[in-house]
């Protein structure tokens, strides 16, 4: 009985985001996503290769029909374009880029300096240990000149650094920090605007809505203006979950960013539905995991009550984002389908999540009605 009183509640919770009028779950939107919210700010999706190559044929498509804007998943991080010391190879980066340029979409770039998927030797010397100040300055510069010069004038912004921040808003004892020091976010920066002076450049982290992160990294914006860098935007990630953060949290967030008289954007959008495994509801991909049944419970499908509550969710956070159209430039999803989610995978390999808009064959779930309809 308790069940079934839960599940009645949880489909009033979520019933009033959608229009009587409205499409059903499975039938064809009334918009698209890019023309939903044509004028309020560009929406989008990362990418993997399958994807942008269109070795994946209905994933493009499905991207050319709803999105503006995209993102990559892995082409232009570090072990992909610069995986030797005397070698880059920009050859699924450059089909990344076309892919966007063939398709008239804004194409972000990311990411640049990250503590993650950087190769090991950018941080020896040559016996293997660890390389002195100067060296990785000079191995940082040299990659963000030639990567961000590449593709000078064709990739409209730049995650120039990733995820530099503890939960209590101290800087991460990462190889970066523990050789270059503190400024090594400043010297990216520098880098990045030298390589590109008309490229839009961005710090980009997961859950800057917990308190103490958001202050550390306003700090930390703050601080790099002061300095006179060029730095454009905030990326709030946006890894979600069915009740976190709050929207109140969310809200407060990015007026937050914006009183830095910078732009806000969402970056990896996506909302979780799976039981949380670890106590920090995160995403650092370091954590790991094991599979157990009571943490993947909807292998045969998400039942409709989760359906209507997934819809409720994604609803209400556009509604926030939407509040803040004037200074919120870009929403991005991570991942096209469920089936492409790295939720899948992370922080339990093998799971079966359900975090998107399109379900595993392609087909728009209530979510995206309710999304499109927020815009109206």
């Amino acid at each position: 009985m308790r069940f079934v009183v839960l599940t009645i509640l949880l489909i009033a919770a979520a019933l009033p985001v959608l229009k009587a009028d409205g499409p059903l779950r499975g039938s064809a939107p009334r918009q698209t996503l890019k023309d939903a919210f044509k004028g309020d700010f560009v929406v989008g999706a990362a990418l993997s290769q399958r994807v942008f190559s269109e070795e994946d044929a209905r994933g493009a498509a499905l991207v050319k029909a709803q999105f503006n804007t995209i993102s990559p998943e892995n082409a232009l991080k570090w072990q992909s374009v610069h995986p030797r010391p005397d070698t880059y190879d920009f050859s699924v980066a450059d089909r990344f880029v076309g892919f966007g340029e063939k398709n008239q979409m804004v194409i972000i770039g990311h990411n640049l300096v990250w503590h993650y998927q950087t190769p090991d030797w950018v941080f020896q010397d040559a016996k293997g240990g660890a390389a002195d100040r100067a060296t990785l300055l000079e191995r940082m510069r040299d990659h963000i000149h030639t990567v961000v010069g590449r593709y000078k004038g064709r990739i409209k912004g730049w995650d120039v650094v990733n995820e530099a921040l503890n939960a209590d808003g101290t800087l991460r004892q990462s190889p970066w920090f523990k050789i270059i020091g503190e400024d090594y976010i400043a010297k990216a920066f520098e880098f990045a605007h030298e390589a590109d002076p008309g490229a839009e450049l961005y710090y980009n982290d997961y859950s800057l809505e917990g308190e103490a992160k958001r202050k550390g990294a306003i700090r930390l914006i703050a601080k790099l203006k002061a300095q006179g860098l060029s730095i454009t935007g905030v990326g709030l990630q946006g890894h979600s979950t069915l009740d976190l953060p709050s929207l109140e949290d969310e809200d407060a967030t990015i007026s937050a960013f914006a009183k830095l008289g910078v732009k806000v954007m969402i970056t990896e959008f996506d909302v979780d539905v799976l039981p949380g495994a670890a106590a920090h509801r995160g995403a650092d991909i370091n954590t790991k995991i094991d599979l157990q049944d009571k943490l993947d419970p909807y292998r045969g499908g998400l039942p409709e009550p989760l359906q209507v509550d997934l819809a409720g969710r994604y609803s209400a956070l556009f509604r926030v984002f939407l509040k803040h159209r004037d200074v919120l430039t870009r929403v991005t999803f991570w991942g096209v389908t469920d089936r492409d989610s790295w939720l899948n995978n992370w922080p339990v390999r093998g799971r079966t999540n359900y975090p998107l808009l399109f379900d595993r064959n392609y087909k728009p779930k209530l979510a995206l009605d309710a999304v499109i309809q927020a815009a109206e």
